[in-house]
């Protein structure tokens, strides 16, 4: 009789890069274990936002209940406004509507969901694999063990190693009410005097504010402050307001918009990958038993802190490598697709928030293209995930000196 308990592979974490790859593995015909030890309902510190580049991929994303976005507003450091028409739209999800569509998804394929959180602590290996341990005291074995736990990934700690400060970032922020009476924008706002930018990402019933910025720059009670500016701003502009988005409010004290603001705003914060350059090379994300997809690989993008395109395709990666009976050939496969892109963006990412011409180069982009449809045309294609980073600067520069 066939051990219930028994499992090919042994997935931790029910975020979408471990709920993509049990459903890719169960349609395979593997027997796989999901474990979901999320509380029910807590969603994920995150602005929720799926490239073009990833929609196109996977299509069947924008099943999930969620947001379209065909336009936008970006701010310069110094607060200059563009408006954004995007030819590649992306979408906003609620993590938690999102990550439940893709839970579903893998136990319908044939995964066993198990809602039970599993600690590195829990973790044992054995000679046939693997034996995990719930907080109840039930356990599981498997031969194959996959870290999809996030970035404060306790197996990838235990099977590839801590990672340094100078290769996480932080994300935090709030949900908070949409506005009553007004159109709710999508807002991507460059940070003024640091690594970074701040979002407004309205979704179905409420805004995620935030701010994305280094680990090793990272200084709450500031940030916290500037996020504040940022977010009374988006709401007062709403209200009819033509204040700088940054515009600090200490001299004009607090009226309705804020105290109804400070009233209800709910915050959040994570901890996700940012890895430099030099990283890239030595960090491994598999080997004998054992493999790590999405944040807990590292697997973001160092300079938007964007993850979810790499959650996904690193799960379909391994899921494939897998099923073809080499799984250990996912260390190759990850790298060739992507992994020379990550580690490219990691080597822009100083030079992205660096000096060009003279100014912030994210203040000269959005001054540039508001007057250019061609450069528009560019951010608008780095918004949906087609535009690389490699060449931006020089891609730029070539537009500016050519004639409209």
């Amino acid at each position: 009789m066939e051990n219930m308990n028994s499992f090919e592979v042994l997935i931790v974490g029910a975020g979408p890069a471990g709920s993509f790859a049990a459903e890719k593995l169960a349609r395979g015909g593997a027997r796989v274990a999901l474990f979901d030890g999320r509380p029910e309902g807590e969603p994920k510190a995150c602005g929720g936002g799926v490239t073009a580049k990833a929609l196109k991929a996977w299509p069947h994303l924008l099943n999930a209940v969620g947001r379209t976005v065909n336009e936008l507003e970006m701010y310069s450091p110094a607060g200059k406004r563009l408006h954004l028409q995007l030819d590649e739209p992306f979408a906003i999800y609620s993590r938690v509507a999102f990550d439940s569509y893709l839970r579903d998804r893998a136990q319908e394929a044939g995964a066993a969901v198990i809602f039970e959180k599993i600690t590195a602590r829990g973790i044992k290996r054995t000679e046939s694999g693997w034996t995990l341990r719930g907080a109840s005291g039930a356990e599981w074995q498997g031969k194959l063990l996959v870290g999809a736990d996030g970035a404060n990934s306790g197996i990838a700690k235990k099977l590839a190693g801590p990672l340094a400060p100078a290769d996480m970032e932080v994300a935090f922020g709030y949900r908070a009410p949409l506005p009553e009476a007004s159109e709710a924008p999508t807002v991507i706002a460059f940070l003024p005097q640091w690594v970074g930018y701040a979002w407004a990402f309205p979704r179905l019933d409420h805004i995620s504010f935030g701010i994305a910025t280094t680990q090793d720059a990272f200084e709450h009670k500031a940030l916290d402050e500037l996020l504040w500016q940022f977010m009374l701003g988006y709401y007062r502009q709403r209200a009819g307001s033509n204040a700088n988005i940054w515009q600090s409010n200490s001299d004009r004290g607090v009226d309705d918009i804020e105290r109804h603001l400070r009233a209800t705003a709910e915050r959040y914060a994570a901890r996700i990958p940012g890895l430099a350059d030099q990283t890239w090379d030595t960090r491994l994300a598999c080997g004998e038993g054992w493999a790590l997809l999405g944040d807990a690989a590292g697997f973001a993008d160092p300079v938007t802190g964007e993850g979810i395109y790499y959650a996904l395709r690193s799960a379909e990666l391994f899921a494939e490598s897998f099923l073809s009976g080499d799984p250990e050939k996912y260390e190759q496969r990850w790298r060739t697709d992507f992994g020379g892109e990550l580690r490219r963006a990691a080597q822009m990412r100083r030079r992205f928030y660096g000096n060009f011409w003279g100014a912030p180069f994210t203040e000269r982009m959005i001054e540039f293209a508001r007057g250019h449809r061609g450069i528009r045309k560019v951010l608008g294609d780095l918004v949906a995930g087609e535009q690389g980073y490699v060449g931006l600067k020089k891609k730029l520069a070539r537009r500016v000196l050519r004639p409209l």
